[in-house]
């Protein structure tokens, strides 16, 4: 299967009603760090070079994970670096009517159905079949309860998931494509503890804002082709996909919040800024953030890669 991508600039397409709308969309589970950083400065540079709209997402819906504050510690740290949304931040948390109405439609057309199977049934089903994982790697769903529950209660919701390729193409990674079936099986939408799955949730308020372009890091591609998929069910615009280099970490792993990554010293905001630039192959500034965030806009290497 090949879902098509739209131009990079679709006010190409004619229509001022087609102007970019991008956002920098974090999870509230600890303060920025340096790699988180890359990514907003790289969303916001991309709406700016484009002379489009940023917007911020708080993507609070894993409740259990979200630290108390950090949702406002993260919008102080965005103002310190001059990375100011165009409209009031979005809370996942409120839209919980809106994923609903979107699972109804895909239980209605017979393109999600109920699962009843816990972690260890799908390590015995996956048993069963021969099939092994190595280490950390995601375990696919096998498809048990796709016919029907077998007497067991309903846990979580899953999408049907259709056999063949998903291909789209990345502003920065080139083509891409997954066979989401194989890799992945049947996507939760909707988790057995009945909070939303984050696919779904990102999936529907990317379509409610008007976003055109999605930038993020690199560790986010591969949930691309699930999100595609999504997209298609529900009837969504899909918009176009640039996947920024990922920092890491001293060991060789991704910079990130579960392996200890510190939040920014933002004591200096232009000294964060200048690193987060640097991975991005932006030279370093001097001078005050706002000057430093203008010739960065002026010299944005990704602006040409989709046009």
């Amino acid at each position: 299967m090949h879902v098509p991508t739209p131009p990079l600039d679709p006010r190409l397409r004619g229509g001022d009603d087609l102007r970019y709308a991008g956002r920098f969309a974090p999870s509230p589970t600890g303060l920025l760090h340096a790699g988180s950083l890359v990514a907003a400065l790289a969303s916001w540079l991309d709406a700016r070079a484009q002379r489009g709209t940023w917007l911020v997402r708080i993507e609070d819906v894993d409740t259990p994970r979200c630290v108390p504050g950090a949702a406002e510690g993260i919008l102080g740290q965005l103002a310190a670096c001059g990375l100011h949304p165009d409209a009031p931040p979005v809370w996942q948390s409120t839209r919980g009517a809106a994923y609903q109405a979107a699972l109804d439609r895909l239980l209605a057309r017979g393109l999600a159905y109920p699962c009843g199977c816990s972690r260890k049934d799908i390590e015995a089903a996956l048993a069963a079949q021969g099939r092994t994982r190595a280490r950390g790697e995601e375990a696919p769903y096998p498809g048990t309860c796709r016919d029907g529950l077998h007497g067991k209660p309903a846990r979580a919701v899953r999408l049907r998931v259709p056999a063949g390729m998903v291909a789209w193409t990345d502003r920065r990674l080139g083509p891409q494509a997954q066979d989401v079936a194989q890799a992945v099986g049947d996507i939760v939408l909707r988790r057995a503890d009945c909070l939303w799955a984050y696919q779904l949730a990102v999936v529907v308020d990317d379509a409610w804002q008007g976003i055109t372009h999605v930038v993020r890091g690199e560790d986010l591609a591969d949930n691309t082709p699930r999100q595609l998929l999504l997209q298609q069910a529900l009837g969504l615009p899909t918009p176009s996909y640039l996947h920024t280099p990922l920092v890491l970490a001293a060991d060789g792993q991704k910079l990130s919040k579960q392996n200890g990554a510190q939040p920014l010293d933002l004591a200096q905001p232009l000294q964060a800024l200048n690193a987060a630039a640097a991975v991005l192959g932006l030279p370093p500034r001097h001078g005050t953030v706002p000057d430093a965030l203008a010739a960065w806009v002026a010299a944005w290497p990704f602006l040409q890669s989709g046009r």
